[in-house]
């Protein structure tokens, strides 16, 4: 590379973006199943379910924290509201891991420069793919817990491009899906996209580089990081997130400024060198001076942040003055973080990551690929789930895996 990676506010360049085209090719096979990571109250799951029924797919939903096992089937079950919902409704417990080796990027040093985050979504998007390698599916979509007005017909054209690439997805605008730092660059004035996610995407669970979900945050960048490398990750319509507050918890910028550092780092390579193959670019990608230039720029890109939001404070309501104060706290906390994650560190995630990536494609290829729901959830280790769902001869089966 001539010159050095500059932070961008748009990876659009990397979407294939067919949301505007009308005719999409029938599905060769229809989603096996909806995977919901789940972690609020069961009542968070409506719209998920409503949608499962309108396509007669079944849910499997992973719960944890306030997403109470006992709960999420009386919600499922309940007649009036959602007759013909179908859910596998597995427990997830704390601090879950799959049963293989841990993963080389979920290492302490990893999780210190992440604030140590906690969050088991990628653990339960990983249960997801495995499940479903396991049952000999073909297809699933992965849609959060927060995320909901689905289109039907989206999510059908989803389906179907799914018998051409590897993973397709939606984009989250209203609630925006962006990171702290992003949330404060669109509050400060400046244009702010925002890039497709595992929010609401779909998988095709037969293609032979199958990745995995790192724990670390912006996991699901990681996870199709290879299609928009080259240009083909589909972007099929938009969902929408629940709202929250970004800078409400300031630590919350903390613990994702590692994983958004890098995420960004990597993606800007992207942009920058469309015509390289994607070995080439994860080369690139060890390169000690890239995320040291790199990390100077977002720390500049912080700094344009914090400036921006003073001038904006002159003129700005009550309301809209403290989310501004707020959101300086919340970029300080950013920049700080930022300013002590070495290049070595970042090399030394790209490299463990690529060296996760071969470790879970060659446990994939152990695994059988026609167990049935208990074998699987046993060969898994989770032992407390529930199959349920009128419709069904057996009612509610309370798992002994």
């Amino acid at each position: 590379m001539s010159r050095p990676i500059k932070h961008g506010t748009s990876h659009a360049s990397l979407l294939h973006d067919v949301s505007a085209i009308t005719t999409t090719p029938k599905a060769r096979s229809r989603l096996d199943a909806i995977v919901v990571p789940a972690a609020r109250p069961a009542s968070a799951l409506q719209d998920v379910i409503t949608l499962s029924i309108e396509l007669s797919v079944p849910l499997v939903i992973l719960c944890s924290r306030q997403a109470q096992l006992e709960q999420v089937v009386a919600r499922v079950e309940n007649v009036e509201k959602n007759f013909g919902a179908k859910a596998l409704v597995v427990e997830v417990p704390e601090n879950y891991r799959p049963p293989c080796d841990p993963p080389l990027t979920s290492g302490p040093e990893f999780r210190d420069v992440s604030a140590g985050r906690s969050s088991d979504l990628s653990a339960k998007r990983n249960i997801g793919l495995l499940l479903g390698r396991m049952r000999g599916w073909n297809k699933i979509l992965f849609v959060d817990d927060d995320i909901s007005r689905f289109n039907r017909r989206d999510v059908e054209r989803l389906t179907g491009y799914l018998d051409r690439y590897p993973v397709a997805s939606m984009v989250s605008r209203e609630f925006p899906d962006n990171s702290v730092v992003c949330h404060a660059r669109r509050l400060a004035g400046f244009k702010q996209d925002v890039f497709v996610s595992g929010a609401a995407l779909g998988v095709n669970l037969k293609h032979p580089e199958l990745s995995f979900f790192a724990d670390v945050y912006n996991e699901d960048w990681f996870f199709f990081a290879r299609q928009a490398a080259n240009r083909s990750l589909p972007k099929i319509g938009e969902v929408r997130q629940l709202a929250y507050e970004p800078f409400a918890d300031q630590g919350r910028a903390d613990r994702e400024e590692f994983g958004d550092l890098l995420a960004e780092g990597l993606y800007g390579l992207f942009e920058t060198t469309p015509n390289w193959s994607f070995k080439d670019q994860l080369a690139a990608a060890t390169v000690k001076s890239h995320w040291r230039n790199f990390a100077t720029d977002r720390l500049e890109f912080i700094q344009q942040t914090l400036d921006a939001l003073d001038r904006a404070q002159m003129s700005a309501s009550p309301a809209n003055y403290l989310d501004m104060l707020n959101a300086q706290a919340s970029l300080l906390i950013a920049a700080k973080r930022a300013s002590g994650i070495t290049p070595d560190l970042c090399v030394d995630f790209i490299e463990k990551w690529q060296e996760d990536e071969v470790r879970w494609r060659q446990m994939l290829r152990r695994f059988p690929s026609s167990m049935t729901e208990r074998d699987a959830l046993a060969e898994l280790q989770l032992p407390t789930w529930a199959s349920c769902g009128y419709g069904q001869l057996a009612g509610v089966v309370a798992g002994t895996a």
